[in-house]
């Protein structure tokens, strides 16, 4: 297998990708019974060396709750062959690796609301407070 490239510069090799393959439930009809196409990608992601540390930090704080002892497992066995579940298994630690280790969003900036939006949420809560008041039951006149 070739390696992983997560983005221009950060590419994970093949070496550190194990693989194990066990026999698949789904289609394939007969086939299924005999054909190893189940795929399961075993990634150590503490003991890599292809991600800076700042960035396997962030990665293992972001996934540590599908992590088992530091090692992430994707198993792929929605094809027939084993070949596609194994290209399915990459492209999707691809996909998690890179959401993994892509910066946080910028903090949110306080902001007061309008002076207008405050007057039109007041002016409406007390229309909708008139509307209420309607509904009161009034004490009975006396009667004369």
């Amino acid at each position: 297998m070739p390696d992983l490239p997560l983005n221009e510069r950060l590419v994970i090799p093949a070496a550190e990708l194990s693989w194990r393959f066990s026999r698949s439930s789904g289609p394939g009809g007969q086939g299924v019974n005999t054909t190893d196409s189940r795929a399961e990608l075993v990634f150590d992601l503490a003991a890599t060396t292809a991600l800076p540390p700042l960035l396997k930090a962030r990665a293992l704080r972001r996934l540590e709750g599908r992590l088992l002892e530091g090692t992430l497992v994707l198993t792929a066995s929605e094809h027939r062959s084993q070949w596609q579940n194994r290209q399915a298994a990459l492209r999707r630690l691809a996909e998690l690796l890179r959401a993994a280790i892509e910066p946080p969003p910028p903090p949110r900036r306080r902001t007061k609301p309008s002076r207008g939006s405050v007057e039109r949420r007041l002016s409406a809560k007390k229309q909708r407070g008139a509307i209420k008041g309607q509904r009161r039951s009034r004490p009975p006149l006396p009667d004369d």
